[in-house]
């Protein structure tokens, strides 16, 4: 199995031209990041240009699934001209019920019969799979959704390092199609710096999961995974009280962490 790995611009405030330099220099081969850094045949120039991939970071919007469904038209319209990897989507809402999340993402899906790219939906928190079980029950009925797989957010969500939720991982793994590499705890979505030691069981927990993805990716026939250790800046970052000084350098975690992977994972 050969990971991709891919550098977000969360958090990097220089130019497309300027992060899309430093993504490569360190050693990444793709970039995530949304549609709104220019035109898209600009942009594929520069990729092309770099010899660098793209994921594209959506996140559809609205106060009922009908505008969730207008607004992911929309954005998968759009970006489609950027010709990405695939797209990596913050879908629908925590506040769908079970039918409306239903009904949503089996419209989902028909669009995406059509797409000439396929589409990651991520477990992130404030969205429709937010946690294990709804994730789950959803997959039951809508099998043809994919995943962008953050388990960093069911670990916050839960506030326990999921020992429970072992068959729904088994089952979120076989519909992995992107990882969002990040290290949760029981308190929060990320760890200061998933090197230090004292969250060292979190990080191998982790790894554990992102195993299981890769492995079932690769019993699916891929040969491929994309992987982005997406450790945001403040206030995802700790910061020091009263100076909101942050405790780690955020470049060094996401290299650290892609170095990590590459020996653990590959």
């Amino acid at each position: 199995m050969q990971l991709i790995h891919v550098r977000h611009f969360w958090g990097l405030n220089g130019s497309f031209e300027a992060n899309l330099e430093l993504a490569k220099s360190d050693g990444y081969a793709a970039i995530e990041t949304g549609t709104n850094v220019g035109g898209p045949a600009k942009i594929k120039d520069l990729l092309r240009a770099s010899d660098m991939k793209f994921v594209a970071a959506l996140s559809t919007s609205g106060n009922s699934v009908e505008e969730h469904l207008q607004s992911f038209r929309r954005l998968v319209a759009d970006a489609v001209a950027f010709e990405p990897m695939h797209l990596s989507v913050h879908s629908g809402s925590d506040w769908f019920s079970h039918e409306e999340s239903i009904r949503f993402y089996r419209e989902v899906a028909k669009i995406e019969k059509d797409l000439p790219v396929q589409v990651a939906h991520e477990t992130h928190r404030g969205r429709s799979f937010y946690n294990p079980w709804i994730t789950r029950d959803v997959l039951a009925e809508v099998p043809e959704i994919q995943l962008c797989c953050d388990l960093s957010h069911w670990v916050c969500v839960c506030e326990r390092m999921l020992e429970d939720c072992g068959s729904i991982i088994d089952v979120v793994a076989k519909h992995c199609l992107h990882i969002h590499a990040r290290v949760g705890y029981e308190e929060g979505p990320q760890v200061p710096d998933p090197s230090a030691p004292e969250y060292r069981r979190h990080l191998e927990a982790h790894e554990g999961w992102w195993r299981k993805m890769i492995a079932a990716r690769a019993a699916a026939g891929h040969s491929t995974t994309t992987i982005t250790p997406e450790f945001g800046p403040p206030s995802y970052l700790h910061t020091l009280p009263h100076t909101n000084v942050p405790v780690a350098d955020l470049r060094t975690v996401c290299n650290w962490m892609k170095n990590r992977l590459t020996q653990s994972l590959a």
